[in-house]
C-alpha cells in the first residue's frame, strides 16, 4: 500500500501536479453494435481529434491489442470479441483506416498468453480472420512480444525522472520500431486495478520471456509458459538478470501497490499516443472469465484520444466513476489509482474540467458498472 510519507506528499503536490499536466481532446462516440459503420465512425471520431492521416501518413504504426487470458477461456461460451477481447472487427477496420491514410506500416502486437509463438496462430486460436486483416492495408504485420519474436534483440526503455518499481524495462523490439503507438482497450474493470483501459493494456508489453513466472534467472526465455504472478504482481522473483532489477526490494509486496506503478512506470517508458477504447460490448466486475460475479455489459460508446490519461479519466468516468479518485474508493477499493499515478509522471491529467469531450457528452455515454 501507499507509504503514510508517499500520501501526503501526493496530497501536497495534488493541486499544482494536476493543474501542470497535459491535456488533450477526448472523443466519444455512440456504436451500439460491431455491425454498424465503424469505419465511419471511427473516422469521424479521429478528425475530432485533428485527423488520422495528420498523425500517421508514412510512418509505422503499432496496435497492441487486448488479448488477455487463453483464447480457450470463453465467458458464458460468446465469442472473446463481445466480452474481453478487442473485437477482431474494430481490429480490421483500423487496419484499413491506417492504410487508407498513408501508413506505411502497420504492426499489430500482443503477448499471447503462455506463448512466445506467432501471434497468428493465437488469433486464429481465438476465432480471428487473419488473411482478412492482413489485407486490409498494404503492410500488416503481427509480432508476439511475450519474447523476441523476429526481433534479435530486446530494445530498453527508461522511465523518465526514475520509475516506481523499476528504472527501466526491456521489451520487444516492436516498441521501438515504431512512430506512432496505438493502444487498443477494452472498456472493462480490472480485478487489481480497478479499471483497465489503454495505460493498463500497456501491461502486456512486458515480455513474459524476461518478467514472466518462469523467466531464465540471468537471461530470458524464449519459450515462456507463464504469466507474471511472481515478478509483477507478487514482486517474490526478480526478472531475469539481464534487464534493470528493483529499485526498492523493501517496497511493498502487495499486488495493488506494485501493478498500477509498473503500469504507469511502463506508459512513461513508452508513451502511447493514440488511445482506443472499445466499450460496444464488454464485461464488468473483472478483465476476464475467471474472475467470479463477471456479468455482461452494453455500454454502445467507443471512446478515442491522444493523450492516455485523459482518455482513460474520460472513460472511466462513462463507467460511472471518479477518475481521481483515492484507494478505498470503488472502483479502486484495494489498489493506489494507475490513472493517478500516470498523472504524476506528467502523463496526462485526470482533471475532467481541463478535458474538452468532443462528440458525445459523457452524461450522455453514462454506463454505471456499478449499477
Amino acid at each position: 500500500m501507499m507509504t503514510r510519507r508517499e500520501w501526503l506528499a501526493l496530497a501536497a503536490a495534488a493541486p499544482a501536479l494536476r493543474a501542470a499536466a497535459p491535456t488533450a481532446p477526448v472523443s466519444i462516440a455512440r456504436c451500439r453494435s460491431y455491425d454498424e459503420d465503424l469505419a465511419g465512425v471511427l473516422s469521424t471520431m479521429f478528425d475530432q481529434l485533428g485527423g488520422l492521416e495528420r498523425m500517421v501518413r508514412n510512418k509505422t504504426v503499432t496496435l497492441k491489442l487486448n488479448l488477455t487470458g487463453s483464447p480457450a477461456l470463453r465467458f458464458q461460451g460468446k465469442p472473446l470479441g463481445v466480452t474481453h477481447y478487442t473485437h477482431p472487427k474494430l481490429v480490421g477496420v483500423m487496419a484499413h483506416l491506417l492504410g487508407r491514410a498513408g501508413a506505411r506500416r502497420v504492426r499489430f502486437v500482443e503477448s499471447a498468453w503462455a506463448s512466445g509463438g506467432p501471434l497468428e496462430d493465437y488469433m486464429l486460436d481465438s476465432g480471428w480472420n487473419v488473411r482478412a486483416i492482413k489485407s486490409a492495408a498494404p503492410l500488416v504485420e503481427f509480432e508476439n512480444t511475450n519474447a523476441l519474436g523476429t526481433g534479435k534483440r530486446y530494445a530498453r526503455f527508461k522511465v523518465p525522472g526514475g520509475g516506481y518499481v523499476y528504472p527501466a524495462y526491456d521489451l520487444n523490439r516492436a516498441f521501438e520500431e515504431t512512430d506512432v503507438f496505438v493502444s487498443m482497450a477494452k472498456l472493462k474493470n480490472h480485478e487489481t486495478c480497478g479499471v483497465t483501459l489503454s495505460l493498463k493494456n500497456c501491461f502486456g508489453n512486458s515480455p513474459a520471456s524476461i518478467y514472466g513466472d518462469d523467466a531464465g534467472a540471468d537471461e530470458p526465455n524464449e519459450s515462456p509458459g507463464k504469466g507474471r504472478v511472481s515478478v509483477f504482481h507478487l514482486g517474490k522473483r526478480a526478472p531475469s538478470k539481464s534487464a534493470p532489477q528493483e529499485l526498492d526490494s523493501a517496497s511493498s509486496r502487495h499486488p495493488g501497490y506494485r501493478v498500477p506503478r509498473i503500469v504507469a512506470d511502463l506508459c512513461a517508458a513508452r508513451p502511447i499516443d493514440l488511445a482506443i477504447i472499445d466499450g460496444i460490448e464488454s464485461v464488468a466486475g473483472g478483465e476476464g472469465p475467471w474472475i467470479k460475479g463477471l456479468r455482461l455489459v452494453q455500454p454502445g460508446v467507443l471512446i478515442a484520444g491522444t493523450n492516455p490519461v485523459t482518455t482513460d479519466a474520460v472513460a472511466t468516468a462513462v463507467m460511472g466513476y471518479d477518475p481521481a479518485a483515492t484507494k478505498g474508493t470503488r472502483p479502486f477499493a484495494d489498489c493506489d489509482n494507475t490513472l493517478v499515478l500516470a498523472e504524476r509522471h506528467g502523463a496526462g491529467t485526470t482533471d475532467l474540467r481541463r478535458i474538452e469531450v468532443r462528440g458525445l457528452a459523457i452524461e450522455k455515454a453514462l454506463y454505471r458498472y456499478d449499477g
